[in-house]
């Protein structure tokens, strides 16, 4: 069984600077394309940057140029820098597996952009 570990959120002001990690335990790590999702309060899971496992990437456009998205086969783990954050950039942020049926959701890690 796949579990999801996230960490790495917390309060930043605008303008700042966070990485977020990911460490998947139980399956293939490496076999598999990774996403970022994020949920921001009263809003839907949105997908924020994927990265598949010949390296290919790809962003949202809200955060095209701010965050970047890497991973380490050797830790079973996903990346997640950002950078310039804005207010806009504040939900939980979770990682998953991208294009085939997601495994069970992670606790995720609360980034909070905030003066």
């Amino acid at each position: 069984q796949v579990q999801l570990v996230e960490s790495g959120g917390g309060l930043v002001q605008p303008g700042g600077s966070l990485r977020l990690s990911c460490v998947v335990s139980g399956r293939s790590f490496s076999a598999n394309a990774m996403g970022w999702y994020r949920q921001a309060p009263g809003k839907q899971r949105e997908l924020v940057a994927t990265l598949s496992n010949s390296g290919y990437i790809n962003y949202a456009d809200s955060v095209k140029g701010r965050f970047t998205i890497s991973r380490d086969n050797a830790k079973n783990t996903v990346y997640l820098q950002m950078s310039s954050l804005k207010a806009e950039d504040t939900a939980v942020y979770y990682c998953n597996r991208y294009g085939d049926a997601p495994w069970s959701w992670g606790q995720g890690t609360q980034v909070t952009v905030s003066s």
